[in-house]
């Protein structure tokens, strides 16, 4: 049964880096190509399967392998092979804290469905998402092209502008939850309000998930904060990288938007918390608990703890899916932002809004309590 554990873990591993990310691609595809009434891609396929178009993103990776990795001249040779490597290693460590589930008990012994059970998880997210920067800034450096140096260093000013107001917004979900640690913040937000309202994040800290969000948007980098790239300008710090090079840095894109993704569900939309569901199955709440306090639970529906584990593993993917749409539909709808109009939202707007939610977070709270 120990095995489970573990096969869980490397599954939601190999989940985010070798299906998702990937598959990614071929959402944005067809998610756009709905948005604008065209068909999308629908090309590839194998013995005249053509499955929608999923083939596409098989076809992706195969081109990728086998193209040439061209090194320009005068470029940072190690440099420019290492930086595609900074940036997507530190964007996949980000996921060895996030709990995909609650402890799953085998034996009568309890196993966090983490990578890595850290009490620190919140510091080890932005530790980790500070050090995405330097795969970047080095790439362009190291490329020799003023092009993308332009692109590396819009890139690095971008990323640590929102990293101020990301990590600020996360101080007031913090003090109401009391802990650092995203296994206790998903689980304390399985609590309930008068016997029927979830205590997610979102409801708590409605100005927080906002500014989150947007400024989460912001370190993916992706449209309407794509000024890194900025295809119809200066291409962007990956300009000189092909092949797999290239492959690279645009999966980070990706794995960074699913991250991000993971990262709003746990500290806004409940983790993998499903409403009335505990560790010993589901909880029926009373139609009137404010006026039959005595009845606030009806019933409870015995599960077992494997049954429990796999409903709030797939609620987790499930709430990661709306939230990725919801990046979708933000990047096929809104042109890409000025730089100057980049950095005044991020240190204008965000950042103040982000103290005042702590004052007020924190008046509130001393007030309750």
């Amino acid at each position: 049964m120990i095995w489970i554990v573990y096969i869980a873990k490397f599954a939601f591993f190999l989940f985010a880096l070798a299906v998702l990310a990937p598959l990614l691609t071929w959402v944005e595809r067809k998610q756009s190509a709905v948005m604008q009434d065209r068909i999308g891609a629908n090309r590839a396929s194998i013995f005249g399967m053509r499955a929608l178009g999923l083939f596409h993103a098989l076809a992706d990776v195969l081109k990728l392998f086998t193209k040439e990795f061209f090194i320009p001249r005068g470029a940072q040779k190690l440099i420019f092979l290492l930086a595609p490597c900074i940036s997507i290693f530190f964007a996949l460590l980000g996921f060895a804290v996030i709990p995909h589930a609650d402890s799953l008990i085998v034996a009568g012994q309890s196993y966090a469905m983490q990578i890595v059970a850290a009490d620190v998880g919140i510091l080890f997210f932005f530790a980790v998402l500070s050090m995405a920067v330097y795969g970047v800034i080095l790439g362009g450096w190291a490329s020799n092209n003023n092009y993308a140096m332009l692109g590396g260093m819009r890139a690095s000013a971008q990323m640590i502008s929102y990293e101020v107001a990301l990590g600020v917004s996360l101080i007031g979900v913090i003090l109401v939850y009391g802990s650092v640690d995203l296994l206790e913040i998903s689980r304390a937000q399985g609590e309930l309000w008068f016997g029927f309202l979830p205590q997610w994040g979102i409801f708590v800290q409605p100005l927080a998930f906002f500014i989150f969000m947007t400024a989460g948007i912001a370190e993916t980098k992706r449209i309407p904060f794509d000024a890194p790239e900025g295809e119809s300008e200066i291409v962007g710090y990956f300009i000189e990288y092909s092949g797999m090079g290239f492959g690279m840095y645009f999966l980070t894109d990706f794995i960074e938007t699913i991250l991000i993704a993971s990262m709003t569900v746990i500290f806004f939309l409940g983790g993998f918390q499903i409403p009335y569901l505990q560790a010993d199955g589901l909880h029926i709440p009373g139609l009137m608990p404010l006026l039959f306090p005595d009845t606030v639970v009806l019933g409870v529906f015995q599960l077992n703890n494997l049954i429990v584990t796999l409903l709030q593993f797939a609620a987790f993917i499930f709430k990661v899916a709306v939230v990725i749409f919801l990046m979708m539909t933000i990047r096929w709808t809104l042109p890409r932002f000025r730089y100057d109009q980049i950095m005044n939202l991020g240190w204008k707007m965000l950042l103040p809004l982000s103290l005042v939610n702590i004052i007020v977070t924190a008046v509130v709270l001393y007030w309750l309590r």
